[in-house]
């Protein structure tokens, strides 16, 4: 409403980054150079972005950035803790349990909410589509992700938001493509990709476990 969607997706990738400062934190994982210099990088994307808006800064817009923000800590903080506290836990029990969770939260706000248009089959369609394929499917395939590769590189996932933010909302919903969005969101991901570069997969950190066991 107060940002574009091709914003919103831009400032979704800091997940991966947020997910890098808590599971240092809260796993002990070390924040290596490439991690911190990361985020450095990272927060540079945030401020260019930022930047393309301040000629309509006004307080909702500097709030619906920051709730982009928030929501992209909890993110990151959400993929830590289930790490940290849901070990063994289905993917199936976890997603089912955070989408009942939010709806219980979010059921008390439904009967004041003001719907902008008439409820078509086509959006109520939509609606239906979002919650199955966005949501539910995303979410089983993510507590999938974050049991099999741990949170950080589960978060990596968000790479990929951007992208198709930027072109759904060109294609769909007539947005601009500026120059503040082009360069803030490669350096939102090339600082992210930076943050989690030296983060081994299982699979490469085998090898070098069974090399030193033989040894």
């Amino acid at each position: 409403q107060y940002v574009t969607a091709s914003t919103a997706a831009i400032l979704n990738a800091t997940s991966p980054f947020f997910g890098a400062a808590a599971a240092a934190i809260w796993l002990a994982e070390p924040l290596s150079t490439n991690k911190l210099g990361g985020m450095f990088v990272g927060f540079a994307g945030v401020v260019v972005l930022v930047g393309g808006h301040l000629d309509s800064l006004s307080r909702p817009v500097v709030l619906a950035i920051a709730a982009c923000l928030v929501a992209s800590l909890c993110y990151g903080l959400g993929g830590v803790y289930v790490k940290r506290r849901m070990q063994g836990v289905s993917s199936m029990a976890l997603a089912c349990g955070s989408q009942l969770a939010a709806a219980i939260v979010l059921a008390p706000a439904l009967p004041f909410t003001v719907v902008p248009g008439p409820i078509t089959p086509l959006v109520a369609a939509n609606v239906v589509a979002l919650a199955l394929g966005s949501t539910a499917v995303a979410y089983l395939i993510y507590f999938k992700l974050i049991a099999d590769i741990g949170p950080s590189r589960a978060l990596t996932v968000t790479f990929l938001i951007p992208l198709f933010g930027v072109v759904w909302g060109v294609i769909f919903l007539g947005e601009p493509l500026t120059p503040e969005m082009a360069g803030g969101g490669a350096l939102i991901v090339a600082g992210t990709a930076l943050a989690l570069r030296a983060h081994p997969t299982r699979s490469a950190a085998a090898p070098s476990i069974c090399a030193r066991n033989s040894r």
